[in-house]
């Protein structure tokens, strides 16, 4: 199901993303890679709000989770926390390509 939410995030239906990420969850509730994927949803969805409450609850279940940590730095940034910098480079610092691997996907 987490595969099935990225999809369909990349696929820009994001209304549906929501229910398979929760579906995902609901199997293995702190699986950080469907928790980060969430968080991609609700980023795509202008609710950054949500997107760093999901980006914690991943990085709590997996503090090395570089998508995470980057996505977690974008949304910060969103909402205007100064701590933007700081997830964004610990993002890189884990994987030196974080940032151009999500480009891909409409991080920015």
């Amino acid at each position: 199901m987490r595969n099935r939410c990225w999809l369909r995030i990349i696929l820009n239906d994001l209304k549906s993303a929501l229910p398979d990420c929760d579906t995902a969850l609901n199997y293995s509730p702190s699986d950080s890679g469907a928790l980060s994927t969430r968080g991609f949803a609700y980023l795509r969805l202008n609710r950054a709000g949500e997107a760093i409450l999901a980006y914690d609850a991943a990085l709590q279940s997996d503090p090395k989770n570089a998508r995470a940590l980057y996505g977690r730095g974008i949304a910060k940034r969103v909402v205007g926390d100064s701590s933007t910098e700081a997830d964004l480079a610990a993002a890189k610092a884990l994987e030196p390509n974080v940032a151009d691997d999500l480009a891909k996907y409409g991080f920015k």
